[in-house]
C-alpha cells in the first residue's frame, strides 16, 4: 500500500484525549489505493471488535481493563496488514443510560446511600432489604436476579458508571477508528456498528443476546452475518467478560455446524481480561477450543 501505517495511526495517541479522527485525512490517504473492493472477495474475511471503546480504555476510562492500549495498537497493525483480504468489520458498542440495573443510581442500601462500584447483589440482598431499588422496580429486579441465580448466570456486579450514550467514554477508540474507516474507504466497504445493552433491567455483555431479559431478544442479524463469511477474527474487550460472552453465544447458537465454529480464531493478543480473571478467562477459552474447535492464535500468526 501507499499509505504507511504511521500515516493512519499515532500510536503515543492510542487510549488517550488528544486524538480526534480527521476523517477527511483518511478519506485522502484511501483515494491513493487500489485496492480491489471487498466485494470481489472469494474468500471472505470478517474481524468482530468487540468494545473497543473509550470507557475501557487503560489511561482514560471509568472501567480501564489493563492492556487495552497494546491491544488497539496490535489489532489496528493486523487490520492494516491484511486490508486487502479483510471483508467486514463488525463493530459492537456498549451503550448505556445512568439508570440500569447494574448501576449505583438503581440500589440503595438501609441508610440511603447507593452502593460502590463492584458491589455484589445477590437475590437475598434484596429479599432481606439489604438493598432496596430506588426507582420502585423492585419486582422486576428480583425476577432478573432470580433467574440469574437459577439459570447460573454471572452475579449481578455494580459497575462504574461506564459508556453512558452521547458520552466520550461511549465512543470507539479513535486511532482504532481511523484504521476502521480507513479499511472501509479503501475496500468500499462499510462497517456495521452493533448497539447492546440498552434495557435498564438486564446486563448485556455478549452481542447476541443479554443475561437474561424476559422477552429473550437474540441478535440474528449478526449470527446470519457470522454464517456468511469464511473466517471470523474476535478481538476487542474485555476478555473475560464481553468478548468471552459473545463468543460462548456464538457457539451456543452453531454449536451442533462445526464447520462454521472452526471458522473462528480469538485474536488473544488484541483483548485483555478484567484484573483477576486472567486464569479462568484462558481457561474457558481453552475448552471452547477443544469442543468447538476455535482457534486461539496471536495476531503476528496470521497470514491471510
Amino acid at each position: 500500500m501507499k499509505a504507511a501505517y504511521e500515516d493512519i495511526v499515532n500510536v503515543n495517541h492510542i487510549a488517550s484525549f488528544v486524538s480526534r479522527e480527521n476523517l477527511a485525512d483518511i478519506l485522502a490517504l484511501a483515494q491513493r489505493e487500489n485496492i480491489a473492493p471487498a466485494s470481489q472477495d472469494v474468500k471472505r474475511t470478517l474481524l468482530l471488535a468487540i468494545d473497543v471503546q473509550n470507557d475501557f480504555m487503560e489511561g482514560i476510562g471509568s472501567l480501564a481493563v489493563a492492556g487495552s492500549k497494546g491491544d488497539v495498537r496490535r489489532l489496528t497493525k493486523w487490520m492494516y496488514r491484511h486490508i486487502e483480504s479483510l471483508t467486514g468489520v463488525i463493530c459492537s458498542l456498549d451503550c448505556h443510560s445512568m439508570m440500569q440495573i447494574f448501576h449505583p443510581v438503581w440500589w440503595l442500601d438501609k441508610e440511603g446511600k447507593h452502593p460502590e462500584p463492584f458491589t455484589i447483589i445477590r437475590y437475598h440482598d434484596v429479599a432481606n432489604g439489604t438493598w432496596t431499588v430506588a426507582n420502585g422496580e423492585t419486582e422486576r429486579s428480583l425476577d432478573y436476579l432470580r433467574n440469574l441465580e437459577f439459570e447460573g448466570k454471572k452475579q449481578l456486579c455494580i459497575w462504574p458508571y461506564h459508556c453512558l450514550e452521547g458520552t466520550f467514554g461511549a465512543k470507539l477508540e479513535s486511532e482504532f477508528t481511523k484504521m476502521l474507516y480507513f479499511h472501509a474507504a479503501v475496500r468500499n466497504t462499510k462497517p456495521k456498528l452493533v448497539y447492546k445493552g440498552q434495557n435498564p433491567y438486564t446486563e448485556m455483555y455478549g452481542i447476541i443476546k443479554a443475561e437474561y431479559d424476559k422477552e429473550h431478544y437474540v441478535n440474528h442479524a449478526v449470527l446470519n452475518a457470522i454464517r456468511a463469511y469464511d473466517a471470523i477474527f474476535i478481538a476487542g474487550e474485555a476478555s473475560s467478560h464481553c468478548v468471552l460472552a459473545s463468543v460462548e453465544q456464538i457457539l451456543e447458537y452453531y454449536a451442533a455446524d462445526r464447520s462454521i465454529t472452526s471458522r473462528i480464531t480469538l485474536l488473544e493478543d488484541c483483548m485483555s481480561p478484567i484484573a483477576g480473571f486472567e486464569n479462568s478467562t484462558r481457561q474457558r477459552f481453552e475448552e471452547l477450543r477443544d469442543t468447538y474447535g476455535v482457534q486461539i492464535r496471536k495476531s503476528m500468526e496470521i497470514i491471510l
